[in-house]
C-alpha cells in the first residue's frame, strides 16, 4: 500500500524519524481538498509518546476543517534544521512524512492536557499556558493523526 523510499542509503530509523516529530515545532499537513488538489499548511504539532499519535489543534471552522471530515486521509511532513559535515558546504535535512487517518477529539479533558503538551513545546511560562487555555479552549478543535505509514531520510543538498 506505501511505497518504501528509492534511495535506501537515506533512509532513517523510525527512531530518528520520531525524535524529529517529537522536536520540531512545525511541519506540513496536507489533506485531500476540493477538486482533487492536495492541500497542504504549516502547522505546529504534538507526537505522544504514551500513544504514539501527531496531535493538532485548529479552530472549529474552515477549509481543511472541512476537507477532513469529507476524507481522513492525510500526510504529514517535517525537516529538521540540518547540519554541517566537517569541511562540507552542503547542508544535509532529515525530513520525515507520516501517513495517516485523521481523527477529531471531542472529549475535553484530552484537548486541555494536550494542549498542555503543545503549549510546553514553545514556553514553559505556566500563567501563559493557563491564560491560553482558559481564552481559547472552548474554541479549539483537536485532531489527531493515528500514523499508519511512517518515512524518514537524510538528503545532502549537494
Amino acid at each position: 500500500m506505501f511505497r518504501n523510499i528509492t534511495r535506501i542509503k537515506q533512509v532513517i530509523s523510525k527512531d530518528e524519524c520520531i525524535e524529529i516529530l517529537k522536536k520540531q515545532l512545525r511541519g506540513v499537513l496536507s489533506v485531500n481538498g476540493e477538486d482533487g488538489y492536495p492541500y497542504g499548511l504549516p502547522i505546529n504539532h504534538f507526537y505522544n509518546d504514551e500513544d504514539g499519535y501527531l496531535y493538532f489543534h485548529s479552530g472549529k471552522i474552515g477549509y481543511k476543517v472541512e476537507m477532513m471530515r469529507q476524507n481522513d486521509k492525510a500526510s504529514f511532513c517535517v525537516m529538521d534544521e540540518g547540519f554541517l559535515k566537517e569541511g562540507d558546504w552542503a547542508l544535509n535535512i532529515r525530513s520525515v512524512i507520516a501517513f495517516g487517518r485523521i481523527e477529531f477529539i471531542d472529549d475535553q479533558n484530552v484537548i486541555e492536557r494536550i494542549c498542555r503538551k503543545l503549549c510546553h513545546k514553545f514556553t514553559n511560562d505556566e500563567e501563559y499556558i493557563q491564560d491560553e487555555i482558559d481564552r481559547s479552549l472552548k474554541n479549539t478543535l483537536m485532531f489527531r493523526m493515528k500514523i499508519e505509514h511512517l518515512t524518514g531520510k537524510v538528503v545532502n543538498e549537494k
